[in-house]
C-alpha cells in the first residue's frame, strides 16, 4: 500500500488552524453536497470538520483516517454523532464491496503516490452510478515548503487531475478551479513571506472578509485559476 507522506504534527497544526477558517469549509461543503448520495465515505477525514457537516444533511456517514494517532482522536470526537461511522482506511485499499453512494477526499490526493491507484481504489468503494469527488491543491509554481513539510508531492492543474480520473477509469461530470483569491493569498504568504496557514489573524481577516467575495465572483464565473481544482466523476454503470 501507499503511504501518505509528510510531518503528522506539522500536518495536524495546519489543519487546526484552517479547521478556524468556517465561511472556507462551508463554501467546499456546499459543492460536494449535492453529489454524495445517502451513504458516502470520506477518505482522509483528518480533525472531522467536513464529516461533522455533511453528516448533518445525511442518515449515514463514513469518515475515515489513514494515522492512527488521528485516527483515535477523530473516533473519540465522531462519539457524538451516531449516523457517522469511523474506520482506519489507506489508500490504496483492498476493499472493494460498492456499498457506498460517493467517496470524497479533500486534499489528500496530493500525498499519495500512487494517485491513480487511489482513485481507483475510491471508484471501487462505490456502487455503479455514484461519485468520487475531490478537492486539491493546485499549480505546482505555489509549491512551497508548507507543501513539502504537510506531504505534498505534487499540485495538480485541470489536466492533469482530469488525466488521473480517466486513468482510474471514472467518468468526468464536473471540474474546476475554486478561490481564486486564495491562491494569490498563499503564493504569497507561503512562497514569499515563508508563512504557515496556522490559526491566526491573517486566517481569520481572508476568512471573514477575502473568502465571501471571491465565493460571490466565482457563483457567476468560474475562474481560469485557482487554490483548488474540484472534481466530480461518475462510476461506470
Amino acid at each position: 500500500m501507499a503511504d501518505i507522506t509528510g510531518d503528522q504534527r506539522i500536518q495536524s497544526e495546519v489543519l487546526e488552524g484552517l479547521a478556524t477558517a468556517v465561511n472556507h469549509r462551508r463554501w467546499f461543503v456546499e459543492l460536494a453536497l449535492p453529489y454524495l448520495g445517502d451513504n458516502p465515505i470520506e477518505i482522509g477525514s483528518g480533525l472531522g470538520d467536513y464529516a461533522i457537516e455533511w453528516a448533518e444533511h445525511l442518515p449515514r456517514f463514513t469518515a475515515t483516517e489513514a494515522d492512527p494517532d488521528r485516527l483515535v482522536l477523530l473516533k473519540e470526537r465522531m462519539a457524538d454523532y451516531p449516523n457517522i461511522d469511523v474506520k482506519q482506511m489507506l489508500l490504496p485499499a483492498p476493499e472493494s464491496n460498492g456499498e457506498y453512494s460517493a467517496a470524497v477526499s479533500y486534499n489528500v490526493l496530493e500525498h499519495i503516490e500512487d494517485h491513480v491507484g487511489a482513485l481507483s481504489s475510491m471508484k471501487d468503494l462505490v456502487r455503479p452510478g455514484g461519485r468520487v469527488i475531490i478537492i486539491v491543491p493546485a499549480f505546482m509554481f505555489a509549491m512551497s515548503d508548507v507543501d513539502y513539510a504537510t506531504g505534498h508531492i505534487r499540485r495538480y492543474t485541470k489536466k492533469t487531475l482530469s488525466a488521473a480520473f480517466v486513468d482510474a477509469g471514472l467518468e468526468i461530470e464536473k471540474i474546476h478551479y475554486a478561490n481564486a483569491l486564495g491562491l494569490l493569498g498563499y503564493y504569497t504568504a507561503t512562497s514569499i513571506f515563508k508563512l504557515a496557514p496556522k490559526e491566526g489573524p491573517m486566517v481569520k481577516i481572508y476568512d471573514s472578509l477575502v473568502l465571501p467575495v471571491t465565493k460571490a465572483a466565482e457563483r457567476i464565473a468560474k475562474p481560469p485559476f485557482g487554490q483548488s481544482v474540484f472534481c466530480v466523476a461518475r462510476v461506470p454503470r
